[in-house]
């Protein structure tokens, strides 16, 4: 049974077999808004994008990798940050792209972003990698996590395109928490003792763009 993590959780990455859970997908699954119009006769979609993230640090907290949307560009933008990319440098982990829709016909049961980690090629000088999800602000969506029909953060074994097994998950769209929020830090894998675990931190904000939240995460949840 896939554990529910919690607010401030602490796991190791043991599967019920004993085994250590070393290549999975950490994957974010959402829908888009379905809004009545013209007096409840018909209905109109709207899309959402969030976008799922990482970040990567050394033991002392000095950033050394990142994936997020390579839609990003803030090299263009002047704001101090590199661009965005789909893989890290020790291809460990791999980002399938930015969805910017969320499922338009309801849950189909897969993610809509996903980032596929393999903790055995990851570069020994990370000591933490930190996952976070943003709200995009586009023309049709400028909401909080609630209102969104549903919205949650998983782990589990397989591909993006096929769940064998999930090992854990968050619910964002549920969480009281979360209303009026557009940022959660999510939680961050971590090596102790040579061995990697799992901290769920679940912290949300009102980060109006990830800048704001990449900022953050370099600050406050590096260490």
């Amino acid at each position: 049974m896939a554990i529910r993590l919690e607010k401030g959780q602490r796991i190791n990455l043991e599967k019920n077999n004993g085994s250590k859970l070393m290549n999975f997908c950490v994957g974010c699954n959402w829908g888009a808004i379905t809004k009545s119009t013209f007096f409840g006769l018909s209905s109109k979609t709207v899309d959402v994008d969030l976008d799922l993230s990482c970040l990567m640090f050394d033991a002392e907290g000095n950033p050394l990798d990142h994936v997020y949307s390579p839609l990003y560009r803030f090299a263009d933008n002047n704001v101090g940050l590199p661009n965005g990319k789909v893989d890290s440098l020790d291809k460990a982990l791999h980002h399938t792209g930015d969805d910017l829709q969320g499922d338009q016909n309801g849950d189909d049961g897969l993610d809509n972003e996903i980032i596929t980690v393999d903790l055995n090629r990851v570069d020994s000088k990370i000591n933490q990698i930190v996952f976070f999800l943003n709200i995009y602000n586009n023309d049709d969506y400028r909401g909080d996590f609630s209102g969104i029909p549903y919205a949650s953060i998983r782990m589990y074994e397989g591909t993006p395109t096929r769940v064998n097994e999930v090992f854990a998950q968050y619910d964002v769209a549920t969480k009281t928490d979360c209303v009026g929020k557009r940022a959660l830090i999510m939680g961050k894998l971590y090596r102790r003792n040579g061995e990697w675990k799992f901290a769920a931190i679940g912290d949300s904000f009102e980060d109006k763009t990830i800048v704001h939240t990449i900022a953050r995460v370099m600050k406050d949840y590096s260490k």
